[in-house]
């Protein structure tokens, strides 16, 4: 199976390379990495460009990371598809490979895995540990939800079901995969593995307020879907983060 990742950058001079290295040496032989760029004014490009392996690369205004994310899955040939954000990197060598691995052994339509948050300066001091467990389709009742860099699709999903919502500026990503497993019922499988170290400071997390609004996304997404949320999905999903912290703790 061919596998398309997509990375969305503007400016991001100073954690591009990480992101594109650990693409270019991925075991894995059919990859095409595709950039979808908002018109760096820093050395964005002049960085990309030193990476032979990238096939395509899009530069123009977009209307924000998920117009740039639905960018890409036009122009993807893929047959699986995953997006790599410009701020991330996968872990070793061996992640496409392992992915692709189980998505065959267990003909399944979605991989995901664990994620390593780590500091924005170095990348090798973990902040945080996302163990995301196996799926059951009732746990998006109790707030879980996979980290999403680590979430493999095959193509056809986002043409059956849909891109990225632009109406939603921090949660598309929720509401995309929300849509995709539990509204849809998609087949899923866990890969039990940390395969995406995530840079802290997204846009969600970078503070107090963002993470409210996040929140509130969270519930549009199961409404805009014609589910109805528990009301006590919103409390428990930060509250199943609390362990990530603590990597020894018993998971929630």
């Amino acid at each position: 199976m061919k596998v398309t990742i997509i990375t969305p950058t503007f400016n991001s001079a100073k954690t591009i390379d990480d992101t594109l290295r650990s693409v270019a040496f991925q075991d894995y032989t059919d990859i095409e990495h595709i950039i979808i760029d908002g018109k760096s004014t820093d050395d964005t490009l002049g960085i990309i460009k030193q990476f032979p392996h990238v096939a395509k690369v899009i530069s123009e205004k977009d209307s924000g990371i998920y117009d740039a994310m639905n960018k890409g899955l036009i122009a993807a040939t893929g047959d699986v598809v995953a997006i790599l954000n410009s701020d991330d990197l996968y872990v070793n060598r061996t992640v496409i490979s392992d992915v692709i691995k189980l998505m065959s052994l267990e003909n399944t339509n979605i991989v995901y895995a664990d994620l390593n948050y780590v500091d924005r300066e170095d990348i090798n001091k973990v902040s945080r540990v996302w163990f995301s467990g196996p799926y059951r389709r009732e746990q998006f009742k109790v707030g879980w939800a996979p980290p999403h860099p680590t979430f493999f699709a095959k193509k056809n999903l986002y043409e059956r079901f849909g891109g990225f919502n632009l109406a939603f500026r921090s949660s598309a990503d929720y509401e995309l995969m929300f849509r995709f497993l539990y509204v849809n019922k998609q087949p899923c499988s866990y890969l039990r593995k940390t395969i995406v170290k995530m840079r802290r400071g997204g846009y969600s997390n970078i503070s107090i307020k963002n993470r409210i609004n996040a929140n509130i996304e969270d519930r549009r997404s199961w409404k805009i879907n014609k589910v109805r949320m528990p009301f006590w999905v919103p409390i428990l999903k930060p509250l199943r983060k609390i362990p990530q912290f603590f990597p020894g703790l018993m998971k929630l």
